[in-house]
């Protein structure tokens, strides 16, 4: 299992991701095994990360049987707190 830094930075890579991937539109998504082949995320950590995110009201996600996320996509939430990440940066 991962670590708490770990597990940080595996949901920091993952809204990250999705917002560049989406350009910040909720009717996009982009599948688990993308986000866990790019970031290079083991499955049962990706399943963790998404998990915590779509309770924090930032992610929505569909699962598989075996608990993968087969689609995540950001929430209005989720832009927003993104949005203010990318405005801080500016």
């Amino acid at each position: 299992m991962a670590t708490l830094h770990e597990r940080k930075h595996y949901r920091e890579a993952i809204m990250k991701t999705l917002y560049e991937a989406t350009e910040g539109n909720r009717l996009l998504g982009v599948t688990g095994a993308k986000l866990r082949d790019d970031l290079g995320i083991p499955e049962q950590d990706l399943a963790a990360a998404c998990t915590y995110l779509v309770g924090e009201g930032l992610v929505t996600a569909d699962w598989t049987r075996g608990n993968a996320p087969t689609m995540v996509t950001l929430t209005h939430q989720g832009i927003r707190l993104m949005e203010a990440d990318e405005e801080e940066r500016d």
